[in-house]
């Protein structure tokens, strides 16, 4: 009885160290220190991102941000390092023509030399280098994946984990670095127009376009990342093939119902809808604007070209047209344009620099949102139901907007050569066909229905992350393979080479014997005629 007892007893003294032992590992876990990463001075990819920074500093985290815009105002355990350099080169680039025609190549190699400005602005920053110098450590480092290779060694630089977030979704790089295999066939590349339903010719563009990117990169674009990687990087103990390797996780930007089913690794996690606020109450309307939005009896229009294209900066003629085509509807409209003053506006029309897009969205007098068919707008606008009318200008936005039009929410138009007519046509075809904005009731209904919210999933993946210690057990071993090996073409080319010579001796063989037996009958013939003539 006494070992009994004594038995119950050390057995109550081990659950108990390992209960303290757990609890004290799961506290470690809640006040890690953690270190993202947003180079890119688009304004949206970081609003994408900040409510789930600011959660884990809730949560007990210590979270140092550097972006490119610095910080509003002092948070607990949030700190943000802003590396504003980058904002004076682009000033260069206010009134560039996003309508100019180039070639892949081209276009190619300007985006690399445009990541290129990015990761040297970051890293010549007086406070990102201060911070590497520093005796700081980090637990984790969140990268935003926007093809800065060589900024993703500040996590070896800090011996931290690392976890990849992308804004948009995935794409080939990203899929290149996890391990991920996307067939070509049905996913279509970025910054195509093309949707998951491609015909042959849309199958082949996709090919040659997603091949011309897989050469650029090793030719152009990496040698330039492992040449800055060198450089800010010098006593670095991982080699850049190392760092890219080191993804133990990447948080997605998209969500099946906003785009389409496709394949994803098991630490490839959706978080679509990462920005909104789900669990915040519609808020109401500033006074002077509820009374614009609540006093129009045909409803409201809102229009925003979103945070990287402003309204103010649209070719004069451009801007004549919007302006025309408002003045033609019997709807008011809210527009976002980024100035004080729009000379000769309509009387119908309200601008403000800022809108409470949500809350805007929200309002069931806004009947249509005109936009450039940004991710998080379109998210925006399924999450409330509301039709869009597209104007897509650059890099994701043509295919989100096809992707409105295929899934019949919306529309679409070209906004350097469309005319008035034609959108007040789209603009009332949106609003007098029921169709449209039942189709985006539906779309709202299957996105909502989630067992989580994506910010939920998102703190949960990281501190699961963190509790693993990089969660090594996700790694897919596709990781290990060469481009020949993890497309099968070492064994397809043996099975095809043994096919081949096997059909090659086949037909040598039944050559040889077709000659040997011509041979044979024609001796026989010879014979048979001699005989005759005997």
């Amino acid at each position: 009885m006494g070992i009994i007892c004594s038995g119950t007893g050390l057995s109550r003294l081990l659950f108990g160290l390992v209960f303290l032992f757990s609890a004290t590992a799961d506290e470690r876990v809640q006040s890690s220190r953690i270190l993202a990463v947003f180079p890119f001075p688009g304004r949206s990819q970081y609003i994408f991102a900040e409510q789930y920074l600011k959660e884990l500093a809730k949560r007990g985290h210590n979270v140092t941000v550097i972006n490119t815009f610095g910080g509003d105002k002092t948070e607990p355990n949030f700190r943000v390092i802003g590396a504003k350099k980058i904002h004076e080169i682009m000033a260069a680039f206010g009134n560039m023509d996003y309508n100019q025609s180039a070639s892949k190549w081209k276009v190619l190699t300007m985006t690399t030399e445009f990541l290129n400005l990015l990761t040297t602005s970051v890293l010549d920053d007086p406070a990102v280098k201060d911070l590497l110098k520093s005796r700081e450590s980090f637990d984790l480092v969140i990268m935003e994946t926007v093809q800065n290779e060589a900024l993703f060694g500040l996590a070896q630089h800090f011996g931290a984990q690392t976890i990849g977030i992308s804004s948009y979704g995935t794409d080939t790089h990203i899929d290149e670095l996890m391990g991920n295999i996307s067939p070509l066939s049905y996913n279509p590349m970025l910054l195509s127009s093309r949707t998951e339903r491609m015909d042959f010719q849309g199958r082949l563009r996709n090919v040659v376009e997603a091949s011309i990117m897989w050469l650029h990169k090793r030719i152009v674009h990496l040698p330039t990342q492992r040449y800055l990687y060198a450089k800010y990087f010098p006593t670095a103990n991982k080699s850049l093939e190392e760092v890219l390797d080191s993804f133990s996780l990447m948080l997605l930007g998209q969500h099946f119902s906003l785009s389409y089913p496709r394949p994803y690794l098991p630490n490839m996690i959706e978080v679509g809808g990462l920005h909104l606020q789900q669990q915040r109450k519609v808020q109401p309307l500033p006074q002077e604007l509820a009374d614009f939005v609540e006093k129009s009896d045909q409803g409201v229009i809102y229009f925003s070209m979103g945070s990287n294209i402003k309204s103010a900066d649209l070719p004069p003629a451009t801007r004549q047209v919007l302006m025309d085509t408002f003045a033609g509807l019997p709807q008011r409209v809210l527009w976002k344009f980024e100035d004080d003053q729009l000379s000769e506006k309509p009387s119908n029309v309200f601008i403000s620099k800022w809108f409470p897009q949500p809350d805007i969205l929200a309002h069931p007098n806004v009947k249509l949102f005109i936009t450039h068919g940004g991710l998080l707008s379109t998210i925006e606008s399924i999450y409330f139901g509301k039709p869009v009318l597209g104007l897509p200008v650059f890099y994701d936005q043509h295919l989100n907007v096809q992707r409105a039009k295929q899934a019949g929410y919306g529309l679409s138009a070209d906004i350097w050569s469309t005319n008035a007519t034609e959108l007040i046509s789209l603009i009332q075809e949106l609003l007098n066909k029921p169709n449209y904005a039942a189709a985006a009731q539906i779309k709202s209904k299957l996105f909502r229905d989630q067992k989580e919210t994506a910010l939920e999933r998102a703190i949960w993946w990281t501190e699961y992350v963190l509790r693993h210690k990089g969660a090594n057990h996700l790694r897919c071993a596709s990781r290990d393979l060469d481009f020949i090996q993890f497309h099968g073409l070492d064994t397809w080319g043996l099975i095809i080479t043994i096919t081949f010579a096997s059909l090659l001796s086949f037909v040598t063989a039944l050559n040889y014997l077709q000659r040997g037996l011509s041979y044979i009958i024609s001796k026989l013939r010879k014979r048979s005629s001699k005989l005759k003539t005997q």
